[in-house]
């Protein structure tokens, strides 16, 4: 049986999320479906490069830079790609920055950034994937699911 999924408009495609974290992108980007977008997910398709992938196409809607960032620290291998009247205009991979700043905060209540100080959560990335990563102020470790608790 062949799966077929058609071409969309406009919007964005996230290709080469690593198998079975394709509801975990939507989770972080908040689509639970109610939003009225179409949206399309495809799961542990066979890849040549990965073995296996999950595909998230959205229809009309474009991305903001904090939402790639997101993307990134649970699929650091996806490819973001936009969309306009059926061609791709923008392809670009996400990429995990060394220092993650304001995105996730750490899970130590005791930690600084948890405190009521005018301090941005700041975190060094320890490893890609599998996802860990090290809070700047208390040196707490977190991983992927530390992180999806927050969404």
């Amino acid at each position: 049986m062949e799966l077929y999924v058609k071409k969309i408009r406009s919007g964005t495609v996230i290709d080469h999320i690593s198998g079975g974290n394709a509801l975990n992108v939507l989770r972080i980007l908040n689509i639970s479906g109610k939003e009225g977008h179409v949206v399309s997910v495809v799961m542990n398709v066979p890849s040549e490069k990965f073995g296996r992938k999950d595909i998230v196409k959205i229809e009309s809607g474009e991305l903001r830079p904090d939402e790639v960032d997101k993307i990134a620290l649970i699929a650091p291998k996806a490819t973001i790609n936009i969309i306009r009247d059926y061609d791709v205009v923008e392809k670009k991979k996400v990429k995990l920055p060394m220092v993650i700043k304001g995105i996730v905060r750490c899970d130590n209540p005791s930690c600084i950034s948890n405190a009521k100080e005018p301090v941005d959560s700041m975190f060094h990335t320890e490893e890609m994937d599998p996802l860990k990563i090290r809070c700047h102020f208390c040196g707490r470790i977190m991983e992927m699911p530390d992180v999806l608790k927050q969404f």
